[in-house]
């Protein structure tokens, strides 16, 4: 469905940092930066990038926005959030854990990036 996402960060390389880490718990490259100071992590499915603003605000979040990555189990969830905040990176919501959905358990992690962007890592348990 997606194609991309791209969040705005005032330092990308700050940023980069941020994300590599928790990324990279979860199995992906380091990202790339283009001669345009962006940063672009590429996957089969689609692409995350991180941007200046083009209209030269300031970077900020997007209120009640969340940005899910995949975890293929819960203990890459947890080191996904203790990348992120070893690496500028906070922790909100509740803590890691188990959070019953609609069509049965998620173990979810919450951060918010070092520009406050709600990020996510998911593990979808068996279906029901």
């Amino acid at each position: 469905m997606f194609s991309h996402i791209m969040v705005g960060a005032d330092d990308v390389v700050k940023s980069k940092i941020f994300y590599d880490a928790i990324l990279g718990e979860l199995g992906h490259e380091p990202g790339i930066i283009d001669p345009k100071g962006r940063c672009f992590y590429f996957t089969k499915t689609g692409v995350f990038s991180i941007s200046k603003p083009i209209d030269g605000e300031a970077a900020c979040n997007g209120n009640g926005s969340t940005i899910g990555f995949l975890a293929s189990d819960p203990e890459s969830a947890d080191r996904w959030h203790a990348a992120g905040l070893a690496n500028g990176g906070t922790t909100c919501e509740d803590p890691p854990g188990v959070r019953e959905g609609a069509k049965g358990e998620l173990y979810l992690a919450y951060l918010r990036d070092p520009y406050g962007n709600k990020v996510c890592a998911l593990h979808r348990a068996k279906m029901s």
